[in-house]
């Protein structure tokens, strides 16, 4: 079909009642053309017995038998779909034409919110990709995969909430999200690794409960709705199930510590499992607190903020070395983990960064980060004044990194930096937080109020981009960007929403000239 996507193939075809067509679904071929549907076997069900009545190998497929209509018939399964590049054809009467089969994308219908292109057409690419993905995966739940699980894995959504509310508006469907959660709430408050709840429990502190970055990502979809679309009430109806979870965390804390959990998820370095656990039970608690003081619970809000102190320091005493900048086993993720939590003074940051880049230094500037250490690198770069190290990073064609599944001719994300040609999905969107950094950093796109009813813009042009353009459709209208470089001059256009205000940034040769303005389009220039 050219391209790896979700939905179905409609077939056009002529021939004799009763016969059988079969359709087999999968994202890759094997080296001699035939299809390897490897990576897109339901639940993983290869060669294994699996209940009665269940195939040997859990292939997507597809059958229908004609019913020997004159004129041809058309057809295409209604009642499912699948995650697919290629499509093997079996039981065709005589041969099929091109026009015979169609691919049909299909996906929940939300309406896309962001734009983003620039003279770097490995990003461009990328960022197609990266959509692509997104798509893929939103059918009433945001999945990790179209194929093989279908399922809203907590984790997964933590790591790209953001990316999606930039691309698609997201409003009522992650309001959607957020109340599948809370309905899967354990009896003793955890939330699930998925939701709806699939009976999967990977490192929980119990209950039935996920692990502690999956079950962040309830709270944190929260704060975000807030953040993009000012939506207040979802804070409020949610209140009191984030509470019973805060609470269920803190009692299964160890002084205020957490050890065991599935940490960087998909890191290629040892992860650091105390402090990534840790950091995450940190910010459910900073997370609850600043809950409560929106909510006016007094006594809740000075609570949680007292506990949020305590681990704090708790933290930095058991895994930071203040002397060095080293958090934990001084691996790119500990060190984004620990950056990103704002833990440390403006001089401890430096120290840590120094750590930081070292240890992206002895990857010759490439990524090792698991889903969360990923979307943090972009979030501590982009705010340190370190994007020409994020530029490079992101911009490396070579393993790993997205360069690297492009040039492999992928044209969606993968489940692993590594290839794989069996057991992990081609169609995954968890690392696609690269696709925030685009509005974020290299557009500079940024809320300053809930809702953007007053806006940052800020690009932060790096490598050599000589320009980049795009928008984002927020709750009062379209926020553009459009910046170029050339002859020794920068040139930002901006357009700003009726009842908004901003305040622009535009980078120069001696740093940054900000400019508080009003809705409207405007034009600055500088020397660069």
């Amino acid at each position: 079909m050219g391209v790896n996507f979700a939905g179905v193939v409609r077939v056009h075809v002529k021939g004799e009642a009763g016969t059988k067509i079969s359709l087999r679904y999968g994202e890759d071929v094997y080296p001699d053309g035939t299809l390897n549907g490897m990576t897109a076997v339901a639940g993983q069900m290869k060669g294994c017995y699996a209940g009665e009545g269940a195939p040997d190998v859990a292939w997507q497929e597809d059958h229908y038998i004609l019913n020997g209509d004159p004129k041809g018939e058309t057809w295409n399964p209604r009642f499912t779909f699948h995650g697919f590049r290629y499509v093997e054809v079996r039981g065709w009467p005589g041969v099929p034409a091109l026009d015979d089969i169609e691919g049909l994308r299909l996906s929940s219908d939300v309406k896309s919110d962001g734009e983003f292109t620039c003279s770097n057409p490995m990003f461009n690419k990328i960022q197609e990709n990266t959509r692509r993905t997104f798509r893929s995966n939103l059918f009433s739940v945001q999945s990790d995969c179209p194929a093989r699980e279908k399922y809203a894995y907590g984790g997964d959504i933590l790591c790209t909430t953001e990316a999606f509310l930039f691309n698609y508006n997201m409003a009522n469907f992650h309001r959607k999200t957020v109340d599948d959660h809370r309905h899967a709430q354990r009896p003793l408050g955890g939330i699930t690794e998925t939701a709806p709840y699939v009976g999967i429990e990977d490192y929980g502190p119990g209950d039935g409960s996920g692990p502690l970055g999956f079950q962040l990502g309830y709270s944190f979809i929260i704060d975000k709705l807030h953040e993009f679309y000012g939506d207040n009430r979802v804070i409020e109806e949610n209140y009191d199930a984030l509470k019973r979870q805060a609470d269920f965390l803190v009692q299964h804390a160890d002084d205020h510590l957490y050890h065991g959990g599935l940490s960087d998820h998909e890191s290629l370095d040892e992860k650091p499992f105390g402090l990534t656990e840790s950091l995450f039970y940190y910010k459910h608690v900073a997370l609850i607190a600043k809950y409560a003081a929106w909510m006016q619970r007094e006594e809740d809000a000075t609570y949680y903020g007292a506990l949020k102190q305590r681990i704090k320091e708790k933290i930095l005493q058991t895994y930071h070395d203040s002397e060095t900048g080293v958090f934990a086993n001084a691996t790119q993720t500990a060190q984004v983990f620990g950056l990103a939590h704002d833990l440390l003074d403006d001089a401890g940051k430096e120290k840590a960064l120094s750590v930081l880049e070292k240890a992206l230094e002895n990857r010759n500037n490439h990524i090792s980060t698991g889903i969360f250490g990923t979307k943090m690198m972009f979030d501590v770069l982009r705010e340190n004044d370190r994007n020409e190290l994020m530029y490079r990073v992101a911009n490396q064609k070579d393993f790993p990194g997205w360069g690297y599944m492009v040039e492999k001719g992928a044209t969606s994300l993968w489940e692993t930096w590594a290839y794989s040609d069996n057991v992990f999905s081609q169609n995954h969107p968890m690392f696609g937080s690269i696709s925030e950094w685009f509005y974020r950093s290299l557009l500079g796109i940024n809320a300053a109020e809930p809702g953007f009813k007053k806006i940052i813009i800020k690009p932060q042009p790096a490598g050599d981009l000589t320009f980049a353009r795009g928008a984002y459709n927020s709750i009062h209208g379209p926020i553009r960007v459009d910046w170029k470089k050339m002859d020794g001059k920068f040139t930002l256009e901006v357009e700003i929403p009726v009842n908004t205000t901003a305040e622009v940034y535009t980078p120069s040769s001696n740093g940054y000239t900000r400019s508080p303005i009003g809705s409207g389009k405007h034009r600055f220039e500088t020397v660069y």
